[in-house]
């Protein structure tokens, strides 16, 4: 019997009415095992009623009772982790490991928001004229929502829900089609441990969905994180409709190594950047960028390495890299291999013909490595998310930083060098969001944002640490003139002296 994956809406599971639903596959096998109700603009509108509703007492509930909600939470989520990595793998592909660790990062915001008290301190100016005061505050917004991608169904919903109901709103989750039950697994933690009914609220759906939020009055902020054309779609759209947003999309990273690194070093990060999470994820490096003569060593040392990573099963303990998530995406993923040798580059590794014995109908491609790929190749250009590394060439520093600066995308980047004057150069010359020096994937800490440049970032804000806190929030400044006590009116003794 196939499974089906309902709505959350006001604390409890409600069954989808309007008749659509939606495959969820196993990657590995490529078998239909689940189907996903998908909402109509009614279940929408019910979801975010609820949150409304909720909202009325959340929004102003004790930090106090919020934060307690959030540390039983995290116990919960804790305990629960392998749990959730086991949906992830059952539906996204991911090896195991990949998937705690996707949980791992999702649980250091869930810290950030047990410790938001911190964040929404006010701020206190007395005395600016005489006995004028002025305090500057933050409150919450109200109803916000979340549009979160396939790739981490269980960390990028984290990155955004702890921090936006610490802060006293409620939300509407719409995560990815494709691997919906971790959301539906987080938001049964969440009611466990006395989330209010209404505050998270998860409706799965397609574009109807995601268009109904984007113009629902009720909402105020939207949260999104996937490619760069929705999310310049959203940003427009939602802002269009007078609500606060930020919409993170595509990137292709590169990974700059200069002739001085260690090579060793430099093949590793590249490998685990290049083919972890099977390369879905907006901070793979997809482009190494070699300086000098180095070049030709470093390709061999990196398909050394390649051809020794496991592809299989996710829940196989042996397995390094799983399955894309669909057919449909594992195949355009193979195409830019099969054709980037008519584009100019040298194809080292073709891993499109890959396959697992007992599983050929699963969604399956092994590692793939480019070199000497031309900027105008397509391999080059596109945001791939999938197991292929391209490798550039280029002469001189200067020429590699050029080449970074010229792309589109500017979410991640890192540079491998002994030399720290040019770590230094880099870290200020390079137009992205995020810098890793001899470190490949710069994802920050909680407490610091992660966020990118130019078309991968769409609005003001950067998501999670201190910007998700400013996001989810909006300023208020009070000024406050009291007179003094001694200045009461003639026959009212309070008891002051006139001093003055």
């Amino acid at each position: 019997m196939t499974k089906i994956v309902n709505h959350w809406i006001g604390g409890k599971t409600v069954e989808g009415a309007s008749g659509n639903f939606g495959p969820v596959t196993d990657p590995a096998t490529g078998a239909v095992t689940t189907k996903v109700a998908f909402a109509s603009v009614e279940e929408v509108d019910a979801a975010v009623a609820a949150a409304k509703d909720a909202y009325t007492t959340w929004g102003t509930s004790s930090l106090a009772k919020r934060t307690t909600i959030l540390f039983k939470f995290r116990a919960l989520l804790e305990a629960n982790r392998d749990a959730i990595a086991e949906l992830i793998t059952a539906e996204h592909g991911k090896v195991h490991s990949d998937a705690l660790g996707e949980v791992a990062r999702g649980l250091e915001i869930v810290d950030l928001a047990c410790g938001i008290t911190v964040q929404l301190k006010g701020e206190l100016s007395t005395e600016v004229a005489s006995r004028v005061d002025v305090a500057s505050i933050r409150q919450p917004l109200g109803v916000v929502a979340g549009i979160t991608p396939f790739n981490f169904p269980a960390m990028v919903p984290m990155w955004m829900f702890p921090i936006a109901v610490a802060t006293g709103n409620t939300f509407v989750l719409k995560p990815s089609e494709k691997d919906p039950s971790a959301s539906l697994k987080i938001a049964e933690l969440l009611a466990e441990a006395g989330l209010p009914d209404g505050v998270f609220n998860v409706v799965h759906g397609d574009k109807v969905a995601v268009d109904r939020l984007l113009e629902h009055p009720d909402v105020k902020a939207v949260s999104f994180v996937g490619s760069t054309p929705i999310a310049r779609y959203i940003h427009t759209t939602a802002s269009a409709n007078g609500k606060r947003v930020q919409a993170l999309g595509g990137a292709k990273n590169h990974m700059l190594v200069l002739p001085d690194a260690d090579l060793d070093a430099a093949a590793d990060a590249a490998v685990s950047a290049a083919y972890g999470s099977a390369g879905e994820r907006c901070m793979a490096i997809s482009a190494v960028v070699a300086v000098g003569s180095i070049g030709d060593e470093l390709v061999e040392k990196i398909r050394e390495r390649a051809e020794k990573i496991k592809i299989g099963p996710g829940n196989d303990p042996t397995s390094e890299m799983g399955p894309l998530i669909t057919k449909v995406h594992r195949d355009k993923v193979a195409s830019y291999v099969t054709g980037a040798a008519a584009e100019g580059a040298e194809v080292v590794l073709d891993g499109t013909g890959y396959t697992v014995e007992g599983f050929e109908d699963g969604h399956w491609i092994g590692i793939s490595l480019l070199d000497k790929v031309p900027t105008s190749a397509k391999a080059y250009t596109d945001e791939i998310f999938g197991p292929v590394l391209c490798v550039l060439r280029v002469d001189t520093y200067d020429e590699g930083v050029a080449l970074i600066n010229s792309s589109p995308f500017g979410n991640g980047t890192a540079i491998f060098t002994r030399d720290g004057g040019a770590a230094r150069r880099f870290q200020l010359e390079i137009e992205a969001g995020m810098v890793g020096v001899n470190v490949p994937i710069p994802v920050p800490v909680g407490y610091h944002s992660f966020g990118g440049w130019k078309d991968s970032l769409f609005g003001d804000h950067h998501i999670y640490g201190n910007d998700g806190t400013h996001f989810y929030t909006r300023g208020k400044v009070v000024t406050t003139r009291w007179p003094d006590p001694a200045d009461a009116p003639t026959g009212v003794d309070l008891g002051f002296p006139r001093n003055h």
